[in-house]
């Protein structure tokens, strides 16, 4: 790599140069032997002063090293889930290599290593006479020169972003022709005798043999061990450790892991595969191990023997990538989204991917595979691959107070090369960042409006008309649009937003809104808070949509029931807010950071922070308990283990199916939809459920293997504030008609009972009587008004002998007329009218019975129909006590 300019005397061109350069050597050498030195000559002068001018230290960087993913198992172990790298290596200190590998690589590249200052003056000189006369690019360079060579090829392709430029580095760093190639070399020598100065022959054997390459992505010993022969350094035999030390000269040509050839010759045909004995391979071992005997490392029977033996390579691939963490891959691809994008793994984006191929980090996740194996077998009840449609699935569940990610599965698998139809590398659980998108909310969107509506100073309890019809609601900034609740279409052609299976709505609390899941109940509610400011509570809680931006840039009326993409992790870490008193958490994956030196490394930053007040937490909790009890929207998807938890439900135009819900512990997010397209979810069945209901199965099991490793407790007890019963005044609506009666109570906010019809002389239909009356009444109260049947008589007022009012009570139309008596001294015998029974003014119908009361000084005499009568002449229905019986006339 060249390090300075060259000068302008051309010191390195032709045989000037060589000759320079041999001065220069001898230079180099001699500084490591003897105190000074005498030179002469303008080409020695030159080739000094550029020495001189040369840099002097060279750092030695990390070797790059596989980053490695953990998770945790059932016993809390740290289990691998994969790796990633760009240079498979595995680093090994000196003690784990067989003396014969060091012995192997000093016969074959350098036998001089320990007795000399860093430069093999004698190799280098005449491969640089090589070089000069026919271009040849070998080496004669020494162990410590290829040391630095690797070293600075690695520093060089440690910033690499491409292919092209790892190649570049590969050119600069091994350039032996012409001026270059001098240059380089003298380059290497100072950097040499540095290095020879500073560290022991020993550390610099062992770092050439962790940094050299083996072939393909093999780098270092402990890597070429294990890939090449399946084994450790320190349990190589003779004869592997030649053939990993001929490797060196030309990895990629002499690698012995492909059978089918690792090289061509010019017309094609494949040479050194398994066809051909590994002929190029073998002849360098023959090489290296003559080179060993030679040298009396090893004797001439384990010569001959390791000679005899062909060679048998037992091929041990490293797999490495998210395809490799089983069951976990999208997990995994989550992850590694994280590290490429956060800053905490470097500043820039090339930064964030060599940290991931080359840093050498343990990244410790929060996957707990419990709970990830849990959910594989949850979601496998919906297929991979269905004809019919793009049909996807995903759940996820994150710790409450924490944010960790403690599952991430999905039904259609990963693959490496994916088709987008069996298999993909979408995320579906996370937004675009991360690799994902979004998918429209449905009613589990609703939550935000809830919050909304308590936020704003409303009690879950008070009343509203949600009763299908027109509803007029607040977008933002004081703007309106009309909405049509109900079934067919609306005025302006466009179809009506109905409820779940035509509910004409009602007028009830938007707790029991919340329940139900009404639409035209979340819509009247809409009328009185904006959508905007929903949307906006969605975003304080963390929600955005699936392509990043934010959720109140439209502020559509149909926002509050879920129309717009939004990713199940967002959705799932809002709801696990509410399960944590308010306090939102960050999404978490990474929980420690360690690198190869084993020193704590900074992680992303997620932080927790107080988004809700604690009143509006535990009293949502509270409203979404209701939910998943009695005849709540989610009560099919109860958990039945005594765990206490809450939920919420939500169907997006049958096209998307959801459920959220939590303990206090654990929050579980399951999704079920379309990919793309549009194919209703109702008209299909898998695993024996409806589609649209498949999450009642999914969502409990995740939930349940959640509450059995974590448990939970019970929920806050909600706002007395925020539950309280509001008071409305209840207008009149004596003399209506039942359709303007019943609009009147309901646009009050009250529910309406149309009783029977009784008796009025008022028209027919018209309403005559309401209970409770007009005034002062709790909110939502239900009123029953009674209409008139046309047919009432009002009853006259009477006076006069019981006869007389007989006959005007007869004359007024009544058929049924009765007496009673009251003794009074001071009446007269045949008795006076007092009143009656219904009294004079009320309205009754012909056949009501009509009792006349009267007092008489003779009750006796006179007859009653209610008490004894006496003597002959007793009148009416009496029986007397005196002689014989009283008839009556």
């Amino acid at each position: 790599m060249p390090h300075s300019k060259r000068t302008a005397t051309g010191v390195l061109g032709g045989l000037l140069g060589l000759i320079g350069l041999s001065t220069v050597a001898a230079l180099l050498v001699t500084a490591t032997i003897t105190p000074a030195i005498a030179v002469s000559g303008y080409a020695a002068t030159s080739a000094i002063k550029m020495f001189e001018n040369m840099p002097s230290y060279l750092k030695i960087e990390k070797l790059m090293l596989p980053t490695t993913i953990y998770a945790k198992d059932d016993e809390g172990k740290d289990v691998k889930l994969t790796e990633f790298y760009d240079q498979n290596r595995i680093p090994v200190t000196f003690d784990q290599v067989n003396p014969v590998m060091y012995d192997a690589i000093l016969s074959s590249e350098d036998k001089n290593f320990y007795t000399h200052g860093g430069i093999d003056l004698l190799g280098t000189l005449s491969a640089l006479a090589r070089n000069a006369s026919s271009g040849s690019n070998r080496g004669g360079s020494s162990i410590t020169q290829q040391y630095v060579k690797n070293v600075l090829q690695q520093t060089c392709e440690a910033k690499a972003v491409s292919t092209e430029e790892v190649q570049a580095c590969f050119k600069e760093s091994t350039a032996n022709r012409g001026t270059e190639g001098y240059q380089r070399k003298i380059q290497e020598m100072r950097y040499a005798i540095q290095l020879e100065k500073e560290y022991s022959k020993d550390d610099i054997l062992l770092g050439y043999l962790n940094i050299a390459h083996f072939g393909g992505t093999v780098y270092g010993i402990g890597a070429a061990a294990r890939h090449y022969f399946d084994t450790t350094p320190d349990k190589l035999t003779i004869g592997q450790a030649a053939v990993i030390a001929g490797m060196v000269q030309e990895p990629n040509t002499l690698r012995i892991d492909r059978p089918d050839g690792s090289t061509t010759t010019s017309d094609g045909t494949p040479v050194n595969g398994a066809g051909d004995g590994y002929k190029l391979s073998k002849a360098r071992q023959v090489y290296v191990l003559n080179r060993l005997l030679e040298d009396k490392k090893i004797t001439q029977a384990e010569h001959d023997e390791a000679v005899a033996a062909p060679l048998e390579p037992k091929i041990t691939s490293r797999p490495q990538g998210c395809s490799e963490a089983k069951g976990a891959e999208f997990f995994c691809a989550y992850v590694t989204s994280i590290i490429r994008s956060d800053p905490a793994f470097g500043e820039e984006p090339n930064d964030r991917i060599a940290a991931l191929r080359r840093g050498g980090l343990s990244v410790y996740t929060t996957l707990d595979v419990s709970l990830q194996d849990a959910a594989n077998e949850a979601i496998s009840v919906v297929p991979s691959h269905v004809d019919y449609m793009d049909l996807g699935a995903s759940g996820v569940q994150v710790e409450v107070g924490t944010g960790r990610v403690l599952s991430m599965v999905q039904n259609r698998p990963w693959a490496d090369q994916a088709d987008d139809k069996t298999t993909t590398q979408v995320n579906y659980n996370v937004p675009a960042r991360n690799g994902g998108g979004g998918h429209s909310a449905g009613s589990t969107y609703k939550v935000f409006s809830l919050i909304n509506w308590m936020q704003q100073g409303h009690s879950v309890n008070e009343m509203l008309n949600g009763r299908v019809g027109t509803k007029t609601v607040q977008t933002c900034d004081g703007a309106t649009q009309t909405v049509y609740t109900g079934e067919g279409t609306g005025p302006d052609g466009q179809p009506r937003i109905g409820n779940f299976e035509g509910n004409r709505g009602y007028t009830g609390t938007v707790a029991r809104f919340t329940k139900d899941s009404l639409n035209s109940g979340f819509l009247t509610m809409a009328e009185k808070i904006p959508v905007c400011t929903t949307n906006k509570v969605a975003g304080d809680l963390g929600v955005t949509l699936g392509n990043g931006q934010p959720l109140d840039q439209n502020n559509n009326p149909y926002d509050v029931l879920g129309s717009q993409d939004v990713a199940p992790i967002d959705m799932a870490n809002a709801y696990a807010a509410i399960a944590s008193n308010g306090t939102l958490c960050a999404a978490k994956a990474i929980d420690r950071v360690v690198d190869a030196d084993g020193e704590e490394q900074p992680i992303p930053d997620t932080k927790c922070e107080r988004k809700l007040s604690e009143d509006v937490a535990a009293t949502a909790a509270y409203v979404l308990q209701s939910v998943m009890t009695g005849s709540g929207t989610g009560s099919g998807a109860r958990t039945f283990d005594g765990v206490p938890i809450f939920g919420k439900t939500g169907i997006h135009q049958f096209l998307h199916t959801w459920m959220i819900g939590s303990s206090t512990e654990v929050t579980t997010a399951v999704w079920v939809g379309n990919v793309k397209g549009q194919e209703r979810l109702e008209n299909h069945y898998e695993s024996g459920y409806r589609l649209s209901r498949i999450r009642n199965s999914i969502w409990p099991a995740m939930q349940r293997a959640a509450n059995e490793e974590f448990g939970g407790s019970k929920f806050p007890e909600p706002s007395a504030e925020l539950t309280k019963r509001s008071y409305a005044r209840l207008p009149s609506v004596i003399g209506l008609d039942v359709d303007a009666a019943t609009d009147r109570i309901e646009d009050a906010g009250f529910s309406v009972v149309v009783g029977e019809p009784v008796s009025s002389p008022e028209a027919e239909g018209t309403i005559v009587s309401q209970t409770p009356g007009a005034g002062r009444v709790v909110s939502g109260t239900t009123v029953t008004i009674n209409p008139s049947d046309g047919e009432g008589v009002v009853v006259p007022g009477v006076s006069g002998t019981p006869e007389q009012a007989a006959r005007a009570l007869s004359d007024a139309g009544f058929r049924n007329v009765a007496q009673t008596c009251e003794d009074d001294d001071g009446a007269p015998a045949k008795g006076v009218v007092t009143g009656t029974d219904p009294a004079a003014g009320e309205t009754v119908s012909r056949d009501t019975t009509i009792t006349i009361e009267y007092q008489s000084s003779d009750c006796d005499g006179n007859g009653d129909g209610d008490r004894d009568g006496g003597g002959d002449g007793g009148g009416g229905n009496g029986r007397g006590n005196g002689p014989g019986n009283g008839n009556g006339p």
